[in-house]
């Protein structure tokens, strides 16, 4: 039997839309999860509040960094901007874990969202770079907060691609993104294309803004079994 922290999720950033959504969903779907924040309290009141929805599921709330050190898996679910100052404070909490990033670098003016420019190449690859004992792995960059915490919405047609370097991680990350949506995740390949899949999320946000809906990424021509993690 594996110990709490290695099956534990802390979802850092976990009070925000994305970070609450994907707690909400891993929490509905039986894992453990603590979401952090910098504020305690804010972070207890709201897995308090997720909890309730999800039917008392085991969501608890702490500072992001106690969040960090009570899990074996840590998600970022942060905004980009202070990301590196953040990962860097974390450090020692996430060394030789798993991270999972769905960070994603964007800007916007009066034309619309669009990709910043990531010195390391993308958010992900910063997180790897500043934290190299951690095995980190790109995900959940496309799925839309408001449909994640809407208990009514189905989310099994959407796919979840998936990016980084350790075959064994992914699958991990693969067997959760299926958990979060009841669908599919796939195989994107290496942490680098983290680099095309963080800035897509600036094209949904302009598509769905031109038509009024919650567009997600859905690939075709691929055999049914693709990306269905085994039983």
């Amino acid at each position: 039997m594996t110990d709490n922290l290695s099956t534990r999720i802390a979802v850092v950033g976990g009070t925000g839309p994305q970070g609450r959504g994907l707690g909400y969903r891993l929490a509905r779907a039986g894992h453990e999860v603590v979401l952090g924040s910098r504020d305690a309290q804010r972070a207890i009141t709201a897995a308090e509040e997720l909890s309730a929805q999800a039917g008392g599921a085991r969501i608890t709330g702490a500072t992001n960094l106690a969040a960090a050190e009570s899990a074996g898996i840590v998600l970022l679910a942060v905004p980009y901007d202070g990301h590196a100052q953040l990962v860097t404070s974390l450090a020692q909490a996430l060394a030789g874990k798993l991270v999972i990033s769905c960070v994603n670098p964007l800007s916007f003016d009066r034309f619309g969202p669009y990709g910043r420019t990531v010195s390391a190449g993308s958010a992900a690859e910063e997180a790897a770079e500043i934290v190299p004992s951690a095995t980190v792995v790109g995900a959940f960059h496309h799925l839309a907060a408001p449909l994640l915490l809407d208990p009514e919405a189905d989310l099994s047609h959407e796919d979840v691609l998936v990016c980084g370097d350790a075959t064994a991680a992914k699958e991990r990350v693969m067997a959760l993104a299926a958990d979060v949506t009841g669908g599919r995740a796939l195989d994107a390949g290496r942490l680098r294309l983290a680099r095309q899949l963080e800035p897509l999320t600036a094209v949904l946000i302009s598509v769905n803004k031109r038509y009024r809906t919650r567009s997600g990424v859905a690939l075709t021509g691929l055999a049914p079994a693709v990306g269905k993690v085994p039983a």
